[in-house]
């Protein structure tokens, strides 16, 4: 058994020296900094920060450079690092009202204050491989200079406008802390704080097909954006000794906020309701589809029938979207399961005994 041990070792070492070496690539290609990958794959960054619950670009470049690019297992190693962090204080909610915007746009309103910022974005590209990016760094353009930014004036938020008639509802509010998926197991049912924790942990592509599945009728919620902004956002703390909050840094964000239709209820007159996703960086895709789940989820709540929708189940949605917990029980299979296997073959084989006992004794 010892023996067993002891080569099971030199495999695991062996396969972890053929990794490093699979990550490196050819020597002859200069190697991909942890810089590079912050800089130049902000999205991949992003996606990770948001799904390891940790906002940190440098970490989360390092995580994507040492996963080989396999944004999952980045996730797994920044929610593994992110355990072993202390925790020295809460934050007060953000202001996203008061975000300096990157890009802000509306599918409800054409104009309105503070404008539409296009922002940099794929929307407008055409999708067709760029040839001259494989042209050596060297010979590259560093690009325009930058100029000195004009000052960032914060823009309302586009339901502003509706709330003044009275048109959409009231954005809920409570003073009571939310629970911390971080720290606490996820329990259900699961208020909308707690929901929202998990869809912006959640998978990018599970959340995706879940707000895709909403608007091709399961669920009835097709949805107007209302706005989309990304932009930074100033991170505040309490200073018990001073007896003042101080600004600690800033974050970039997504925020979106969908726009659904409601017939009423009895308690409720016809209005227009809402669907919220926030994310780290700069993650439209993400925030969009997570605002539509979240309004999908919300059909107990406002009164609605249950159609359903895969989308309108919270523990289905809420006990897969997390794509570590997924990772972890898809790829346990291909541990050693010798012992359930050979259990397995000797039913199989004992139960094809029988079978065969009977055909013989019918004839």
């Amino acid at each position: 058994m010892y023996v067993a041990v002891k080569g099971g070792e030199r495999a695991i070492d062996n396969a972890h020296d053929w990794l490093a070496q699979e990550r490196r690539g050819d020597p002859a290609v200069p190697e991909l900094s942890v810089a590079q990958i912050r800089e130049q794959m902000k999205l991949a960054v992003n996606r990770v920060m948001a799904e390891g619950s940790l906002y940190d670009p440098d970490l989360a470049a390092l995580a994507i450079k040492q996963a080989q690019g396999d944004l999952i297992e980045a996730v797994f190693l920044i929610r593994a690092y992110r355990t072993t962090l202390p925790r020295f204080a809460a934050s007060r909610p953000v202001e996203t009202a008061d975000m300096v915007v990157d890009r802000r746009i509306s599918a409800t309103f054409k104009d309105l204050p503070g404008g539409q910022v296009l922002g940099p974005t794929f929307d407008y590209t055409h999708r067709l491989l760029d040839f001259t990016l494989m042209a050596e760094a060297e010979g590259c353009d560093t690009g325009p200079e930058q100029g000195t930014p004009e000052p960032a004036i914060p823009v309302p938020h586009v339901t502003q406008f509706l709330n003044r008639d009275g048109l959409i509802e009231e954005a809920p509010h409570s003073d009571d802390p939310p629970p911390d998926l971080t720290r606490e197991p996820l329990e259900l049912p699961a208020d909308r704080a707690l929901r929202l924790q998990a869809i912006t942990r959640g998978d990018e592509g599970f959340i995706l097909s879940m707000a895709y599945s909403t608007q091709r009728g399961y669920g009835r919620t097709h949805a107007f954006v209302g706005e989309l902004r990304i932009g930074k956002v100033a991170v505040t703390v309490d200073i018990p000794e001073l007896g003042f909050a101080v600004e600690i840094g800033e974050i970039n964000l997504t925020e979106c906020e969908t726009v659904n239709q409601f017939k009423g209820s009895r308690t409720e007159p016809p209005q227009f309701t809402r669907g919220y996703g926030l994310v780290f960086g700069q993650s439209e895709r993400k925030s969009i589809a997570m605002s539509l789940v979240d309004r999908a989820l919300r059909w107990n709540e406002l009164g609605e029938d249950f159609t359903g929708s895969p989308a309108q189940d919270e523990e289905f949605v809420l006990s897969h979207c997390d794509n570590i917990q997924a990772t972890g029980f898809l790829e346990h299979i291909k541990l050693p399961h010798y012992v359930d296997f050979q259990a397995e073959l000797e039913l199989v084989r004992r139960l094809r005994s029988e079978a065969q006992s009977q055909q013989e004794a019918a004839e």
